[in-house]
């Protein structure tokens, strides 16, 4: 069968981080999380491995499966399907409703335009992540959502999930919409990054931008008092050099993870963190998730 116009597909899921409830347990908290979501990623890239396979078998008649057929449900996971022009085409949850629809435009709860990130980004890239708020049916509220996309020929797949909380895995993908925005509007785009009422900064999650020649702080969404200071140097809570070590990550292979000590904007307490950090050019740009107090 010839297929039509190009699709995207996404599959979401809403799940609850586990956490252990033992006195001073924190730190493990953050741990059994971090699991948590590390299964969650496996059990929806096998999901996203399957549609993508019977995509490539049927086609556009994958779609009607798609929409009623259990082989693409995994408890709280479903599969949707968007034509590359915005049009909703297919679904197994709740979002049925829109079928037929074009939701290109669409904004989620925070004003966000994100169906159109994804059809954006599809057109440059591979693969990539998009966050957004959307409402969790089982929790009745808006939640932070992460959906991950592939592209397989003249389609996409995309994998998204609900996250109660900042996670490093929201960090990543603020971090690659942050990349995005850097290599679109040039240092522009840090005057969005250092906005509070931006997306860019939310709740315990923001960015920060550093350059790699200067070792200026360019950008930091939580603390605009950093922006202009040289920050190479600077140390944690523990004495740790953790912008060096930032710094050399970027220069040597790119992109990378840091762990340290930090306030955690929120709470006012220092906490340790995890961030993910990405090179673009002659800056680093990151975003981190805090982790739980220091034991």
């Amino acid at each position: 069968m010839k297929v039509h116009r190009p699709v995207v597909v996404s599959l979401a899921l809403a799940f609850s981080c586990l956490l252990a409830a033992s006195a001073g347990g924190a730190a493990d908290q953050a741990s059994v999380a971090m699991g948590a979501e590390t299964a969650e990623a496996a059990r929806t890239q096998a999901l996203l491995d399957r549609a993508e396979a019977f995509l490539r078998d049927k086609g556009d008649q994958a779609l009607a499966a798609f929409s009623r057929s259990s082989d693409f449900q995994a408890g709280d996971l479903y599969v949707y399907v968007l034509g590359r022009d915005g049009t909703f085409l297919a679904s197994g949850g709740a979002s049925s409703t829109l079928i037929g629809r074009n939701v290109r435009d669409m904004t989620d709860s925070d004003g966000r335009p994100f169906f159109r990130e994804i059809l954006d980004g599809a057109q440059t890239r591979a693969s990539g992540q998009v966050q957004y708020r959307w409402l969790n049916p089982v929790r009745g509220r808006n939640e932070y959502k992460i959906a991950s996309y592939r592209t397989v020929g003249d389609r996409i797949l995309v994998v998204g999930y609900y996250v109660p909380n900042a996670s490093l895995e929201l960090a990543k993908s603020m971090v690659w919409r942050a990349v995005h925005e850097l290599k679109q509007r040039g240092t522009a785009a840090f005057d969005r990054f250092n906005n509070p009422s931006d997306s860019f900064v939310q709740e315990d999650l923001y960015v920060f931008a550093i350059g790699l020649d200067d070792e200026l702080m360019y950008a930091n969404g939580a603390n605009p008092r950093m922006i202009g200071r040289k920050v190479g140097d600077l140390t944690d809570a523990n004495g740790r050099r953790f912008v060096r070590e930032m710094l050399d990550i970027a220069r040597r292979k790119g992109e990378g993870e840091v762990e340290y000590a930090w306030r955690n904007p929120a709470s006012q307490k220092v906490e340790k963190k995890r961030a993910y950090i990405v090179r673009v050019g002659g800056y680093l740009v990151g975003s981190g998730a805090y982790l739980g107090p220091l034991r």
